[in-house]
């Protein structure tokens, strides 16, 4: 009897599958720097330089600070991500808390009013960042050929299956679409850890 409701389930769940495969990108803890803090952490006049490019206009840099929070202790090598934005944010998973003691909320990208804060330390000066920690949500980026195909626009929020070897499913995902997007779902790495997920894995949209 067990057995046959388990099938049941499993069953009910597959026939609101999408049939898309989405896939993982692990995102690690990182800073986006506005230009007025991009130039007292590094100095008057810089620019940020390339490392790595990410999607659409984003991308790694070359350049890492030190996150100092509330307990004084330190996580150094903190990546830049450029370009340079209106205002500076820091992206953390919740084990980073742990050790900087600080209660960052889980927000989307973009709404940092009322954050945390944490102090960043670069290589020329310091800030003291009043707002801007957050823990970024779960979302899907998508460019608007993938929304349609999937049945959804930006600011919705879906369901994720995950299978494999810790298999599990995320709810009320944000979907976010843009031109120049990929079509890949971000997580931090608390997450990636908890499923058994690493970059290039894939997971599938349910209704």
């Amino acid at each position: 009897m067990e057995q046959v409701l388990i099938e049941k389930i499993v069953q009910s769940v597959m026939e609101n599958v999408t049939g898309d495969d989405i896939k993982i990108g692990v995102s690690q803890r990182h800073i986006h720097l506005s230009q007025e803090d991009l130039e007292i952490l590094f100095g008057k006049g810089y620019e940020l330089t390339k490392l790595k490019p990410l999607m659409g206009k984003e991308f790694a840099a070359k350049e890492v600070v030190t996150l100092v929070g509330a307990s004084l202790k330190a996580i150094e090598n903190v990546r830049v991500l450029g370009p340079v934005r209106k205002q500076t944010q820091v992206e953390i998973s919740r084990t980073d808390t742990f050790v900087l003691k600080i209660s960052p909320p889980v927000r989307p990208s973009g709404d940092i009013k009322g954050s945390e804060r944490v102090v960043v330390v670069g290589p020329k000066g310091s800030i003291y960042l009043k707002e801007g920690v957050i823990i970024a949500n779960r979302h899907i980026h998508m460019t608007p050929a993938a929304a349609a195909k999937n049945d959804v626009k930006d600011g919705d929020y879906v369901d994720v299956m995950v299978e494999g070897i810790k298999p599990t499913k995320f709810y009320d995902v944000q979907v976010r679409v843009r031109d120049d997007f990929n079509v890949e779902m971000h997580i931090d790495t608390d997450d990636a850890n908890s499923a058994g997920l690493r970059n290039g894995d894939k997971v599938t949209i349910i209704k």
